[in-house]
């Protein structure tokens, strides 16, 4: 009854968001505990969201100051070269600012952090979008593809807890899945050049000089989350410096060479701290390098990195107030979610459906797939890590895999490895907060990205899967 009960609970609750009958904060609040009224333990459903809370709860405090800390960054400048190159590669072409997408969204996400890339990229993306009037699932499709491939890093999480669980070397499980997971990020790189040239044909072929008119539009200027809105016509742009990411609108400037390109935004906007760059550039890599020997925990860490930046880099009281409520709607929207996310956790693991569901899945393998669970695992992983958290499959449903296949010969390190083929369809997961910041950020609706997203991250999650098994690593 559990079983059924827990795919209903999960199916209900994709319908309802992707048919946009309830907002997603809703739907993680409600459809839980209704059915925890369902299966008889309403009287504890204050008990599983306090526990679900609880868990969460570190989540949400890394996300809030993360998203305070690279908002920071953002808003002084630190990100401005990398989103100058990609920016110039992409020029006013759909086809490349969607590989440009993949790109930045695959080399951000070295980071290891999931919300810090989608701030990132959606910052500096977002504003190119718009101005071409771009498909916007098409860009979040592409984050969110591109960052699951690069969470496989072994401090991106899944790969660490795949070793613990299975007491394994995190490295022993990455370093040979490095040859499938590139050519996952290929295919990812592949999908964006597909579907960038589906946007180059619904658009028309878009040149510099068809975009440059001299009728007025209304453009977002500014970083972060406090955004102005001001009237620019099109081919003027702010100035000759920098550009820079943020949630707005893009600017168009001739440079000295005569040359036509697209900068990013407002390269003269009064955030922009160039004498603390080498500063905040230093900060970045000290808090990465500290989350990544694990000196702290990481919502402390970024507690105290965001704390610094503002104090160093708007010492004015007025002005840490202006960039803390620059970034609030980001800030409260992500929380949030977490937060109501934990209901469904909660009530999920509470109520043992997990377990029963984990255990059902389990038992409906045949006997004469054992000698190839590694295979059955990386299948399993996608629908699994899809419906319940990594610490759920990773801790919970695994080590029953890999016990299982230890009985057919099939070694730890194998199931390990298969395990995080999944990843790439898990980053678009409703239990994972930073799609959340990816959407909110994007203003996309959640539903319009999970209809079109899975499909491609399915594909992206078995070409890792087949990559494996064809080089022998699985």
């Amino acid at each position: 009854m559990l079983t059924v009960l827990g795919f209903a609970m999960i199916a209900t609750f994709l319908v309802l968001i992707m048919t946009k009958k309830m907002s997603p904060i809703a739907s993680l609040v409600l459809i839980p505990a209704l059915f925890c009224v369902a299966v008889g333990q309403g009287a504890k459903l204050g008990d599983y969201v306090i526990e679900g809370v609880g868990t969460l709860a570190p989540t949400a405090a890394m996300l809030m100051f993360a998203i305070v800390y690279f908002g920071v960054m953002i808003d002084v400048g630190l990100f401005d070269p990398i989103v100058r190159a990609i920016l110039r590669f992409c020029k006013a072409d759909p086809m490349r600012i969607v590989v440009g997408t993949a790109l930045l969204a695959a080399i951000v996400s070295l980071d290891g952090d999931g919300s810090t890339t989608f701030m990132i990229t959606v910052s500096a993306m977002y504003p190119l979008y718009k101005r071409l009037k771009m498909s916007l699932v098409v860009m979040t499709c592409v984050a969110a593809t591109a960052n699951g491939v690069m969470n496989t890093l072994p401090w991106g999480g899944p790969t660490a807890r795949a070793a613990t669980a299975l007491k394994v070397d995190a490295a022993d499980i990455f370093v040979p899945m490095i040859p499938a997971l590139a050519v996952g990020l290929l295919a990812v790189i592949l999908l964006a050049f597909v579907l960038g040239r589906r946007e180059r044909k619904r658009l028309g072929t878009l040149t510099l000089d068809e975009a440059l008119v001299t009728e007025p539009e209304t453009v977002l200027v500014g970083a972060g989350g406090g955004d102005r809105l001001t009237k620019a016509p099109r081919g003027t742009g702010t100035g000759t410096g920098t550009g820079t990411g943020g949630a707005g609108g893009a600017d168009i400037a001739e440079g000295d060479d005569e040359e036509q390109e697209f900068k990013g935004l407002d390269p003269d906007r009064p955030t922009l701290r160039p004498k603390l760059y080498w500063f905040n550039a230093g900060l970045t890599v000290a808090l990465l390098a500290a989350m990544i020997l694990e000196l702290m925990p990481i919502p402390v860490l970024f507690l105290i990195g965001a704390a610094l930046a503002l104090t160093v880099n708007f010492p004015r009281m007025p002005d840490q107030r202006a960039r803390i409520a620059a970034h609030a709607d980001n800030v409260l929207n992500v929380s949030g979610m977490v937060f109501a996310a934990a209901v469904f956790t909660g009530v999920l693991t509470g109520t043992g459906m997990v377990e029963h569901m984990a255990d059902w899945l389990v038992g409906a393998i045949p006997d004469a797939m054992g000698p190839h669970m590694a295979v059955v695992t990386g299948v399993l992983s996608l629908p699994l890590t899809y419906f319940m958290s990594n610490d759920g499959f990773y801790f919970g449903v695994l080590p029953v895999l890999a016990e299982a296949g230890a009985a057919h010969g099939v070694s730890h390190l194998e199931i390990a490895r298969a395990s995080i083929a999944g990843q790439p369809l898990h980053m678009s997961s409703p239990l994972v907060p930073a799609v959340y910041v990816l959407v909110g950020m994007a203003k996309v609706e959640f539903g319009d990205h999970t209809r079109f997203t899975v499909k491609w991250a399915v594909l992206t999650s078995l070409v890792v899967l087949c990559a494996g098994v064809f080089f022998g690593i699985i």
